[in-house]
């Protein structure tokens, strides 16, 4: 399947249309025949990243230091 290609006065007609059946090659907008812009759709596997690594890493230390010490009140 290649992708449609498609002039920004169409794409402006029918954006909700395409929106709602973009599919995943996307659509290449142009305009005076140029590509301008390229719709695709967001992939929908974001979920499944959330929690996946529970158990599986260990955080030691404190996470907001960088390990450096260092005195502002030090002279140069």
């Amino acid at each position: 399947m290649s992708m449609k290609v498609l002039p920004a006065a169409k794409f402006k007609e029918q954006c909700l249309a395409l929106l709602d059946n973009v599919d995943p090659e996307g659509i290449l907008v142009t305009k005076r025949g140029k590509p301008v812009a390229k719709l695709i759709p967001v992939e929908r596997g974001g979920r499944a990243l959330l929690g996946s690594l529970k158990g599986k890493i260990q955080v030691t230390g404190d996470i907001l230091s960088t390990g450096v010490g260092w005195d502002a009140n030090a002279k140069p």
